[in-house]
């Protein structure tokens, strides 16, 4: 068996970032000699977005998602960087194991998408079915794995048996054993083009004329929380929202102040002061939702009285900062 010292052409430095995909992708960019910021491959990449999705079930509550589908932030980085990634699945464990240790034996550092379940360093009240989590295998020690989990401080290590597993867990988003890799990387740094592109991208995203995407979807689900009986069964869909916001991913908060930290970087390097301003305004409507999870937190746990209205008026303030937000950074842009 290979480890890690002996796997890799290059050392592999492990990073910590606040989302899985982004994380994941821009250390592997980076060590493919592109350093990029994880605030950087998500926004060039116009991974924020919002999305009610009541015809698409998580444990038969509506799917609401705050970025880009999986896969997008990574597929997003191939024009702007000029660069190819491989992407594969399998039809079985075994074939999909094969693979991997193969790929680790030329030398290569591998993203996963894998089902957080079935990861056994995850502590066990953190452990469940969502199936679009990522992570690096750089390398391996035995029957053990050896990775570089973004959304954990130090690297870690996982038995082969349980990486399948996690690999080719079934239910919403299988992953089907999926492992992707650059085959090249054209431009090591954007140019304001890119950047600008991306802004854009991300504007349209946000104010599309589409009723279930967008600041339109924050309404549609503040009316259906509005409707909400102020019961146990309140209780569970409005618990749901946050955690699908500040559990899964990154949520709400999270990703409007990696948004705010991509347009920090960006007016660095485009030279336009007016981004850094946008950034500042940004971060004030992620405080927002930051409030937005802890009065729903509050209530939901007993707190305080369950009024959903009141949840539902808090989330159309965010519709509405949201709507002039990107409307105004559309203008700056055009």
């Amino acid at each position: 068996m290979t480890t890690a010292s002996t796997a890799l052409q290059h050392p592999f430095q492990h990073r910590h970032a606040a989302h899985c995909e982004s994380g994941v992708i821009s250390s592997l960019l980076s060590h493919h000699g592109a350093p990029m910021s994880e605030a950087m491959a998500f926004g060039l990449s116009s991974g924020l977005s919002f999305a009610y999705l009541p015809f698409v079930k998580l444990s038969g509550l509506p799917l609401v998602a705050y970025r880009m589908p999986p896969r997008a932030i990574i597929k997003g980085l191939a024009k702007p960087m000029h660069a190819r990634f491989r992407f594969e699945t399998f039809r079985s464990p075994e074939a999909g194991r094969a693979r991997l240790d193969a790929l680790l034996a030329e030398g290569r550092v591998v993203g996963l998408q894998t089902s957080v379940f079935w990861l056994p360093y995850f502590p066990q009240d953190m452990r469940f079915h969502f199936n679009a989590h990522n992570l690096l295998v750089y390398g391996r020690n035995g029957d053990d794995y050896l990775v570089s989990d973004p959304v954990f401080e130090e690297p870690q290590r996982c038995a082969s048996a349980d990486m399948a597993r996690a690999r080719f867990a079934k239910g919403v988003l299988a992953p089907k054993g999926l492992l992707y890799y650059p085959q090249d990387v054209g431009r090591r740094q954007p140019d304001a083009e890119a950047i600008r592109r991306a802004i854009r991208k991300t504007c349209r995203v946000m104010l599309a004329p589409v009723p279930i995407a967008g600041v339109r979807g924050m309404r549609m689900l503040a009316k259906k929380i509005e409707s909400l009986p102020a019961d146990a069964t309140g209780s569970a869909f409005i618990g749901h929202v946050v955690r699908m916001q500040e559990e899964i991913g990154t949520g709400g908060a999270g990703f409007r102040f990696i948004y705010a930290a991509f347009l920090q970087e960006a007016a660095a390097l485009t030279g336009r002061a007016d981004l850094a301003a946008f950034a500042d305004r940004l971060t004030l409507i992620g405080d927002g939702w930051r409030a937005f999870a802890l009065k729903a937190a509050r209530m939901i746990r007993g707190r305080e009285a369950l009024v959903p209205p009141a949840i539902a008026q808090l989330l159309r303030d965010q519709a509405n900062a949201e709507e002039a937000f990107f409307r105004d950074l559309k203008k700056a842009t055009a």
